[in-house]
């Protein structure tokens, strides 16, 4: 199945920094510009691992897509691996968020309004292909479709991400019930350098972290280990990730007067138009707040955001591996991905598409995106630059 197989940090590195520079759109379109990479282009894993993957991490708190990107790192060259898939896309949003906060680049002369809709109406091409390709694969039969419907319509009538894992859960039941998996299923095996001891010491760590954190950061007041154990926090306990963390992250950061409403909504401004993960607003907010000098403010919000992520994928996938061969599993996994889809196809229409196509020009143009992802074959880092330049023209 694997076409190519880097193992090096500075080879993962580069792959992922490509999609730190271009992935616009959130975290939905974020798993579409990586099931474009890793499954169509790079034929890293299958689209049946890929699906399994995704279904994990949604069930994983924290951001699900740069969970993904981390497993996919972790897989290919260890620990140096996910830690070069880190670096890559993340980077780069949270070294302009930071610049952003220093005042270097104000938020009102960022993108041009042509240029931002021209990347959203790209967003709604890859999330749509990255649908299209994973329901021809995961709803083959009228139950698998069913499950997809209902899943994308409890989505689109009580829109709310604390809906997502419950949603997840029940297909999962309703899997065990309906499905019978084949001996011979592609269940989502990666290829781990972690051993299931190893991920064990790291769960026990996130939990003795969240634990601990608060207690150590009221005993012993160091701005640093307050401002860790702050982002921390943020990073273990939000569900659905993205937008889901800034109400935490508003009452932790403004009501205390660490840093101004007018701050703290400009930020996030300026996060909604830079590629990558939107957790990179922890940057930001670490380097406004002035508990430490600056960019070590913003560095040590960053790490202590993504630090849970680490620890959870690391941790629980040498278990998954071991789970996904288990027929039950696989059973529920065969009705949690024609859930995954849905929740895909609902994400699709709300919040990507009504925020993005207004018009039947819009409507067009996302058409031609859409057949030149799946019919020509162009890559998604080529339409990316065409879209934001042709956003110029009047």
């Amino acid at each position: 199945m694997t076409l190519e197989k880097p193992s090096s940090f500075v080879s993962i590195l580069l792959i992922f920094l490509r999609l730190g520079l271009t992935s616009f759109g959130g975290p939905v379109a974020h798993l579409g510009y990586f099931r474009d990479e890793f499954v169509s282009r790079r034929k890293w894993l299958s689209e049946q691992s890929y699906a399994d993957l995704v279904a994990l991490c949604q069930f994983l708190p924290g951001p699900a897509s740069s969970q993904v990107g981390l497993a996919l790192g972790l897989s290919r060259g260890g620990f140096k691996g996910a830690l070069a898939a880190w670096c890559g896309f993340t980077l780069p949003s949270a070294l302009v968020l930071m610049l952003v906060a220093y005042g270097v680049m104000s938020p009102d002369s960022g993108l041009p309004p042509g240029v931002i809709q021209g990347l959203k109406l790209v967003a709604v091409a890859v999330v749509a292909q990255a649908v299209w390709g994973m329901a021809k694969s995961m709803c083959q039969g009228k139950k698998q479709v069913a499950l997809m419907v209902l899943a994308a319509g409890c989505l689109l009538l009580a829109p709310s991400v604390w809906l997502q894992p419950l949603v997840l859960l029940l297909a999962g039941i309703a899997g065990m019930l309906l499905f019978k998996a084949a001996d011979n299923a592609d269940h989502s095996h990666l290829p781990l350098q972690v051993s299931t001891r190893t991920g064990t010491i790291l769960l026990a760590v996130f939990f003795l972290l969240l634990l601990a954190l608060p207690v150590a950061a009221t005993a012993l007041s160091l701005p640093a280990l307050d401002l860790f154990d702050l982002f921390y926090r943020a990073g273990s306990l939000v569900f659905g990730g993205g937008h889901v963390v800034l109400p935490l992250l508003q009452a932790e950061t403004v009501l205390p007067g660490h840093v101004s409403e007018d701050v703290f909504l400009a930020g996030y401004g300026a996060a909604q138009a830079v590629p990558g993960p939107l957790f990179t607003f922890a940057a930001y907010l670490g380097t406004s707040m002035q508990q430490l000098t600056g960019w070590l403010g913003g560095l040590t919000a960053l790490v202590a955001i993504f630090t849970p992520s680490f620890l959870l994928v690391a941790g629980v996938l040498p278990f998954w591996n071991r789970l996904s061969r288990n027929r039950p599993i696989r059973s529920a996994l065969t009705g949690i991905n024609a859930a995954v889809v849905g929740l895909l196809l609902a994400a699709l229409y709300d919040p990507i598409w009504t925020s993005s196509v207004h018009s039947g020009v819009d409507f067009a143009l996302v058409l031609l995106a859409f057949a030149a992802l799946q019919v020509w074959k162009l890559p998604v880092w080529l339409l990316v630059p065409l879209f934001a330049l042709g956003g110029l023209v009047p």
